[in-house]
């Protein structure tokens, strides 16, 4: 006979409970970020709680600096949590508990095949050509049966006949034959729980109705669904969740998501590539999710349109270049003084919060990552004689050093010393001169940068101030003092 799991009706609102469950063996990763947000973004949408648990039963891979840098990712992306954190290492007598209980209720057994007989059966399923999974020899055997005082594991009694439909939320329908679910181990020879028990137990205790997790857990579901409905014969109120298995995330070449393609930890994109928090929240929310053509979806808005049906199938594939220029937007929709302290904490001693501020309208026009920003803000900080990068040095040849001492020797009588003004002077040179415009920016961009890129020019005049700017120019053109 088959079994289902039905297709829910839309959540009570406050009724829904998600859970992020990160394994503490490395930091928070981009696929683990996009799981935790979906699981916030459901729970905020329907009025529900969204809690976090820490499954570090793993003991020997786990560590704290994982744990730290996980919920300072998660923080980092604005992504809070109903409750503190919950320890799954905490709980291995509960989990046992429930194991015990699965025993005496006869949902479960004793099984004292040793490693060296499990080691040959799944030799013999190789020879033959068949699945490697327990054959259930204990199942149905008299526990007496074995010398006294051996070591045994407790395995669940999976159903045998019919076939199990998830009506996964993310998937659709998905069957799979109940043959196919061997009785794994619940409870491990010293007493210590196996991943399956503890994911079901916890999940049930902190009251969670929808499993949100990649699709690569798909398959668990499955082998976790006998345990639940054991503990519902037994105790009721052990109802299924509801499933939600999101594609996995590929790299923009179709390849499985790795190193190259940005399967970097959360921090990496803040620390190294500059990106702003609210930008890979949004670009992660685009991640294979949609809400027609829109790209750029603030956090209030992403609140209220998420929900699972808007969730496609298809693995969606990470691409740089698009997080690149969402936080392109994002920087220049950004509060100047927040940049600016972003900015001169990756400068460093030498960087003034105030003249970043005053520059920042300029220097985040054209940038796609707080990096850009801080090369683009050097120049204000740089010390004379500057140094010259080597096509500052190619351009400024002995016609771009005359220029400048033409310049140099009519700015000097400029009073007004503003973008304005500045430019209307330089304009009136270039045609007094009959010479293109960027005859003259050029030279001066290097002679006051350092390079040949820059905010325009006149911003770069104003910002260094009359004194500083004249002083560089007058360097180059070999007239300085």
């Amino acid at each position: 006979m088959a079994s289902e799991t039905n297709a829910p009706p839309s959540p009570a609102p406050g009724s829904v409970v998600t859970r992020f469950a990160p394994s503490p063996t490395g930091f928070l990763h981009i696929g683990g970020a996009r799981t935790a947000l979906f699981n916030w973004l459901y729970a905020r949408h329907h009025g529900g709680r969204v809690l976090l648990r820490i499954e570090d039963t793993d003991r020997q891979r786990s560590t704290q600096a994982a744990i730290d840098a996980i919920i300072e990712g998660l923080d980092w992306l604005g992504l809070d949590f109903d409750a503190p954190p919950l320890f799954q290492s905490d709980r291995a007598e509960r989990h046992a508990e429930i194991a015990w209980k699965l025993l005496a209720a006869g949902h479960a057994y004793k099984c004292f095949a040793t490693p060296e007989e499990l080691e040959a059966m799944r030799a013999q399923q190789r020879a033959n050509k068949q699945p490697l999974r327990y054959d259930g020899r204990w199942r149905d055997r008299d526990p007496a049966e074995a010398p006294e005082g051996a070591p045994f594991t407790i395995r669940i009694k999976a159903p045998r006949e019919g076939e199990t439909t998830i009506h996964d939320r993310v998937q659709g329908p998905v069957t799979v034959k109940n043959a196919e679910i061997d009785d794994y181990i619940i409870l491990r020879a010293d007493g210590t729980p196996t991943y399956m028990l503890a994911v079901v137990v916890d999940d049930h205790d902190m009251g969670v109705t929808h499993v949100i997790r990649g699709d690569d857990h798909l398959n668990n579901a499955f082998r976790q669904l006998p345990i639940i409905r054991a503990m519902n014969a037994i105790e009721g109120d052990w109802p299924d969740p509801v499933y939600a298995h999101i594609p996995l995330i590929h790299g923009n070449d179709g390849a499985k998501l790795s190193k190259r393609h940005g399967a970097l930890g959360v921090e990496a994109y803040r620390d190294e590539f500059g990106i702003l928090p609210e930008a890979l929240f949004n670009y992660l929310l685009r991640l294979g999710w949609g809400h027609g053509d829109r790209e750029e979806i603030s956090r209030e808005e992403a609140i209220a349109l998420f929900d699972l049906d808007g969730v496609g199938k298809s693995p969606s594939r990470f691409d740089m270049k698009k997080l690149e220029n969402l936080n392109g937007h994002y920087l220049r929709a950004a509060d100047d003084a927040r940049l600016a302290a972003l900015a001169a904490a990756r400068i460093g001693e030498e960087a003034d919060v105030a003249l970043l501020t005053q520059a920042m309208p300029v220097l985040k026009v054209r940038a796609r990552n707080l990096n850009e920003i801080v090369e683009g803000a050097r120049f204000l900080f740089a010390r004379r004689p500057l140094a010259m990068d080597a096509k500052a040095t190619a351009l400024l040849d002995d016609e771009a050093r005359a220029i400048l001492r033409r310049i140099v020797d009519r700015l000097a009588g400029e009073n007004d010393w503003t973008s304005a003004t500045l430019e209307a002077t330089t304009k009136a040179l270039a045609e007094e001169w009959g010479l293109g415009l960027g005859k003259l920016a050029q030279p001066m961009r290097a002679a006051l940068t350092g390079t040949t890129t820059s905010p325009g020019i006149f911003d770069v005049l104003v910002l260094l101030g009359r004194d500083e700017a004249l002083a560089r120019l007058a360097d180059q053109a070999g007239t300085a003092a």
